[in-house]
């Protein structure tokens, strides 16, 4: 070895001088005594540096190249990797400078710049008027002045909800405020209380709940967009809204009771809907076959009328020839649907033969 200048013969030698044979000490010989000669200890230290060094080493080169060296080690250690979940936060003497995403970067190397590496793609999870007490949604532990809140009707609603959200800006949810998972919940309840405050309580426990997660998630993302919170609002779920348990009784009570109302609404409804049509139909049908009847008796009149006027003017034209074509027609209008037995007048009162009325016979056996 190059420290082993005197060629010593004891296996406890090393760089710091003679060992003996029970293991020796850098500060001198074996059993921890103190160094007899420091100045030889430091030339013998000396020595085995311009050995290492190349050339014999003149002092300044060696530190030179030393410091060369040294400062491509130290350049390199700025080299970090991101990983695809996380966010790299950059700090300069403890300040933030800067917010880097996944991938390879470089800063200024440590003491100068140092990185964090924050995991922003795991889901966060804030329960507001409750608490889990074993993991189980079943067993929940109820915080009531969380949970009740007043609605735009001046009704009491106990309200459990959890808000999701993950880290957007992890520079910002960092170093801009000092308890952001607090702010978080505090402004969430707030939104929740401010919605609350201008809804019925009909809605908030009906038909409304989904609009109600809408307009929290937004309110609620816009909020903490303005206080620079670094966060991004996933999802706001209700998950009871429910009257408070001193009047919950009373409330079922109430609900029952607009269930019936409701039912029997519907049920008049529907039997409205079934009747009026079918009178609205009888109607039309009505007033359709009086305006036909109406139609026919005004075109009969107007015919007969129109007739009546033809048959003056030819009466006035020719009286005689008129009266004769009117009792001709008339005769035949009555004798068309009357039996007739013609006797000539000038015959005598033995040429007319008696026959059976085999007609009128035949029709009262048929009747019977």
């Amino acid at each position: 070895m190059p420290w082993n200048n005197d060629g010593g013969k004891d296996s406890g030698g090393g760089p710091w001088g003679q060992g003996g044979n029970k293991g020796g000490s850098p500060w001198g010989q074996g059993g921890g005594q103190p160094p007899q000669d420091v100045d030889a200890l430091l030339r013998q230290l000396n020595e085995t540096w311009r050995r290492m060094m190349p050339s014999g080493g003149g002092g300044g080169r060696g530190i030179l190249l030393l410091l060369v060296i040294f400062g491509i080690v130290w350049g390199l250690t700025g080299f970090y990797r991101v990983n695809p979940s996380q966010q790299g936060v950059v700090l300069r003497f403890g300040e933030w400078v800067r917010t880097t995403p996944p991938g390879l970067h470089y800063h200024i190397p440590y003491p100068v710049e140092s990185v964090l590496r924050p995991e922003v793609t795991s889901d966060n999870r804030i329960e507001i008027g409750f608490r889990d007490v074993s993991g189980n949604s079943s067993s929940r532990r109820d915080i009531s002045d969380e949970s009740q809140m007043i609605t735009g009707d001046e009704n009491i609603v106990d309200i459990d909800f959890v808000v999701f959200w993950r880290i957007s800006d992890a520079g910002e949810y960092l170093f801009n405020l000092a308890e952001p998972d607090e702010t978080i919940k505090v402004t969430a309840e707030a939104v929740m209380r401010e919605i609350i405050g201008r809804t019925p309580i009909k809605n908030v426990l009906t038909e409304g709940r989904q609009s109600i997660q809408v307009q929290a998630r937004q309110q609620l993302q816009d909020l903490l967009s303005e206080y620079g919170v670094g966060v991004r609002v996933r999802d706001v779920q209700l998950l009871a809204v429910d009257p408070p348990a001193d009047v919950i009784d009373a409330f079922n009570e109430v609900q029952r009771a607009r269930q019936d109302r409701d039912r029997l609404k519907n049920e008049a409804e529907a039997f409205s809907n079934d009747i009026v049509p079918r009178a609205r139909g009888e109607a039309a049908k009505l007033i359709a076959e009086a305006e036909a009847y109406e139609a026919e008796v005004v075109n009969r009149a107007t015919g007969d009328a129109s007739r009546f006027d033809q048959i003056y003017k030819a009466y006035l034209q020719d009286k005689d020839v008129t009266k004769e074509r009117i009792y001709l027609e008339t005769i035949e209008e009555i004798f068309s649907n009357v039996e007739k037995v013609i006797i000539d007048g000038n015959g005598a009162a033995g040429s007319v033969v008696p026959y059976l009325p085999l007609k009128e016979l035949n029709k009262s056996a048929g009747g019977n």
